[in-house]
């Protein structure tokens, strides 16, 4: 008795095929996103980032009042210009945070 090779090509053809493309589509577009550890941590990142930028501007202003010939940094905290891209960014987030 001769088993015909048409029994296991045909479904592997299009119910394996298809389940092992979708798969993989599956875990490429999760691949790609953020996850909610990825988020906080970034949060965190962006609030340590701004608490160390306070901390520079207090540094620069007691050597400022120091030593009357130095130069502070070319960004300063109370132009609108520099702080400008900041305020998107807290804008974003707070969007982030009452959306969830």
């Amino acid at each position: 008795m001769d088993f015909p090779s048409e029994i296991i090509v045909i479904p592997i053809l299009f119910i394996g095929l298809p389940w092992l493309i979708m798969h993989y589509i599956t875990k490429w577009k999760t691949a790609g996103t953020i996850t909610n550890d990825d988020e906080q941590l970034l949060e965190d990142l962006y609030q340590l980032a701004k608490r160390l930028d306070e901390r520079m501007d207090t540094v620069e202003r007691l050597v400022a009042s120091d030593n009357p010939d130095y130069q502070p940094a070319k960004l300063m905290h109370d132009r609108e210009v520099d702080n400008q891209q900041l305020r998107e960014l807290d804008r974003m987030l707070a969007e982030k945070k009452g959306a969830r």
